[in-house]
């Protein structure tokens, strides 16, 4: 099963004591990693097709602080499509004039919707042509671009769909929130004030945050599996769609 990590601030914030968590899992989901930071509008991606502890890729975001208000994550263990850089989540699209970054966790059978030439796969996964599908879907939905809450109502409707054909654990970003729906396994938390100290579950690593934070600071972070061993992480129900928004769940 592949590994999701997704974070949401309503400050830049640093997320590579999270993103070192996720590295350490990589030894089983070897095939790919990707990481993708917004920055207001624009997007840092990284992704490489070695696993993200071989990688010098992954090596060089785990010491680039880069701070973002969203970032979205991905450790990949092949289920369909060939290794190779064109399969390596996250995926990228643009939409009303905003970047859209997608990583899924899973396994779809039988999802095979018919495809327009605005949103096209690149590569031969079930996730990238479940993500053209969505782009799609969501660009035929909306004459203009919708509030937060009307894509939320929209995104609640069509993740249902490609759900019913397997395992549909997702994040998606455009930059302004982010978006998790769970088939199976996803879990989420929040640090705000007061904060405190955590400790890695895969790793010999703890952060004191309250050295690290103001009192005004939120940051939302999801998982496929609770990254840390002292906090307390929720698991979503099956079918569960959650937003969240300044680090904020909002939905």
């Amino acid at each position: 099963m592949c590994q999701l990590l997704g974070m949401n601030a309503n400050t830049p914030t640093d997320v590579m004591f999270s993103f070192a968590g996720l590295a350490t899992r990589a030894d089983e989901h070897k095939d790919g990693f990707g990481i993708a930071f917004f920055e207001d509008r624009g997007v840092r991606l990284f992704v490489d097709p070695a696993g993200a502890r071989a990688s010098p890729v992954a090596e060089m975001v785990k010491h680039y602080p880069i701070r973002s208000g969203n970032v979205v994550a991905h450790i990949r263990k092949a289920t369909r499509g060939r290794v190779a850089l064109e399969n390596t989540h996250p995926f990228l699209r643009e939409l009303w004039g905003r970047y859209w970054v997608f990583a899924h966790n899973g396994d779809l059978k039988g999802f095979a919707p018919r495809l327009h030439a605005a949103f096209r796969p690149v590569g031969d996964t079930d996730s990238e042509l479940a993500f053209c599908w969505l782009m799609q879907e969501l660009a035929k939905a909306h004459a203009g671009v919708p509030t937060v809450d009307e894509l939320t109502r929209t995104l609640r409707e069509l993740l249902a769909q490609p759900a019913a054909h397997g395992t549909f654990n997702v994040l998606l970003s455009n930059g302004q929130a982010l978006w998790a729906h769970a088939s199976t396994a996803l879990h989420w938390l929040q640090r705000r004030h007061p904060f405190g100290a955590a400790t890695l579950a895969d790793a010999d690593l703890r952060v004191d945050f309250a050295a690290l934070t103001t009192p005004a600071d939120r940051v939302a972070v999801v998982a496929t599996e609770p990254l840390t061993c002292d906090e307390v992480w929720r698991p979503f129900a099956p079918g569960e769609l959650a937003v969240f928004v300044g680090g904020e769940r909002a939905g």
